[in-house]
């Protein structure tokens, strides 16, 4: 098992030398709790689909970060409550699952997840448990008796998971998400003297909630701690494409695919994911801060054989990498497709963001005569870009499409537009003279 050089979680330096921190709860308590030696933390999982994806990754690297140093991490799959739904950055009531597909869930995430650990955190401390254990055989009488009088229904109210819900309307059985998962907390505590959980930012209230119902039931310590939530330029949360979620499971999003998801992420994100999900060293990421151009383009492409490796191993990051450098080659898919040499006077802009409107790019790749002819092709849905190894419909007319959005091979700049089903141009950009 390899561990990353200079990492001590007495103080927790790796995940702040990776800013993996977002909040934690009693900071001087935990890493006092944690110079003593090992401790036993978790990290929860609801089985809403049967695969992870990629939002589940952060908290799960969290657990095999930790296991990796010695510590016994808990995955705790939410087979009881994912019968009722996390209403936490939901708008509206999630689907209610049958309680076979929970456990069909249950059973193919844990195998992913067994899997990974088994990859990263070899002969480690990590366990799999399922909340349904406990909270399936609970009286609900007895249960409001023992834990109803440690919540505040004001102070549940001013969460942020449910103050965004107020307008839409929360449901009571939602309203209980928040105290079973704290109930959870416990359960773990007295289980397996569990004193730590972990998970995204989003979860602050949901977290906090155990901590002070172990703290004021058991009056022993108890902790948690937040990483943040990688969310694009508009506001959206990392992980999602217009296919949908980016699936850990390879049946649902093919290594390929993720792959070229990572190829493709925004410039000033690619740091933070190598911080988050790789273990490249911090010192060499530091340096990542400070890339200019078109060299952020080799940059994600290392991203991409790196995570695609975390998750889906050596040989099939490989593959996935052997996939792109054919695509636009004589061996790929678009072999045949006439290559069209684009004037760089055609891109508009700074050096650093040189632009062109996909109507000029469409005239200028000969698919079309017209300005107008492109326009109602753009408009009726006909024009397929394929950026970076993947397919985006071109349907807004004032697209544009930058530098970056051009994969590079050798100095050269390439990217192939579709019109219809049948005709192709492979356009390329020379590197600047």
């Amino acid at each position: 098992m390899t561990v990353e050089k200079g990492s001590a979680f007495s103080d927790l330096q790796t995940f702040e030398r990776r800013n993996i921190l977002a909040q934690e709860s009693h900071p001087a308590e935990l890493r006092t709790e944690l110079a003593k030696g090992p401790i036993t933390l978790y990290a929860g999982f609801d089985p809403t689909a049967p695969s992870l994806h990629v939002g589940h990754l952060l908290p799960l690297m969290g657990l095999i970060r930790f296991a990796r140093e010695g510590h016994h991490a808990i995955a705790l799959l939410g087979d009881g409550t994912a019968a009722i739904g996390d209403p936490t950055g939901k708008t509206d009531m999630r689907k209610m699952l049958s309680h076979e597909d929970i456990e069909a869930n249950c059973v193919s995430m844990s195998a992913r997840m067994s899997e990974l650990v088994g990859e990263h955190a070899s002969g480690s401390k990590m366990s799999f448990v399922k909340n349904g254990d406990w909270l399936k055989e609970q009286n609900y009488l007895e249960f409001l008796r023992e834990i109803g009088p440690h919540f505040s229904v004001n102070r549940m109210l001013s969460a942020e998971c449910f103050k965004s819900r107020m307008e839409s309307g929360l449901s009571f059985l939602e309203f209980n998400y928040m105290i079973f998962q704290a109930f959870d907390f416990l359960k773990l505590h007295e289980s397996h003297n569990c004193t730590l959980q972990i998970g995204g930012d989003d979860q602050w209230s949901n977290m906090l909630a155990g901590v002070d119902l172990i703290r004021r039931k058991k009056q022993k310590p108890a902790y948690c701690l937040t990483n943040p939530l990688l969310a694009t330029k508009d506001g959206k949360k990392m992980g999602k494409t217009e296919k949908g979620a980016v699936w850990l499971n390879p049946d649902r999003t093919s290594p390929y695919e993720f792959f070229q998801f990572w190829r493709n992420v925004e410039d000033d994100l690619v740091a933070s994911c190598f911080r988050y999900f790789t273990f490249v060293e911090p010192d060499e990421i530091d340096a990542m801060e400070s890339t200019e151009g078109q060299a952020w383009n080799t940059l994600k492409h290392r991203l991409a054989l790196e995570i695609t490796k975390v998750v889906h191993g050596e040989e099939e990051a490989k593959k996935a990498e052997d996939g792109t450098k054919s695509f636009f080659s004589g061996e790929g898919q678009f072999q045949d497709a006439p290559e069209v040499v684009l004037d760089r006077s055609l891109f508009s802009g700074s050096e650093s963001g040189l632009s062109v409107s996909i109507l000029d790019l469409l005239v200028a790749s000969m698919l079309v005569k017209t300005k107008s002819e492109g326009r109602r092709l753009v408009e009726s849905g006909g024009i397929t870009a394929y950026i970076g190894g993947e397919s985006t419909k071109m349907n807004d007319v004032k697209k544009s499409l930058s530098i970056e959005d051009f994969v590079v091979e050798n100095g050269v700049a390439q990217l192939v537009l579709r019109k219809g089903k049948k005709s192709y141009a492979k356009l390329v950009v020379g590197a600047s003279k």
